[in-house]
């Protein structure tokens, strides 16, 4: 379950690295993230409905809410 973690955060990295790459351009096309979901998963023969999966899943976001409203919460002696 770590290997296929550290996987989908290598893709989504690659992603990311190649959609800073592209700024540049007039035209940004939209990125459906069911689409890039799906997609990884086929890639990487992940069983979506596996519980550990969604464990994961669920940890990763409740970890990237609070480092959310961390950044977002205003630091004493900001105005």
């Amino acid at each position: 379950l770590t290997h296929a973690a550290t996987r989908i955060q290598a893709s989504f990295r690659g992603h990311m690295a190649r959609k800073t790459a592209t700024k540049g351009e007039d035209e940004k096309k939209e990125v459906d993230i069911d689409e890039i979901t799906k997609k990884v998963a086929e890639e990487l023969d992940i069983d979506m409905d596996d519980p550990e999966l969604h464990k994961a899943a669920s940890k990763i976001q409740a970890s990237f809410r609070g480092h959310k409203v961390r950044k977002d919460v205003p630091k004493e002696g900001e105005n």
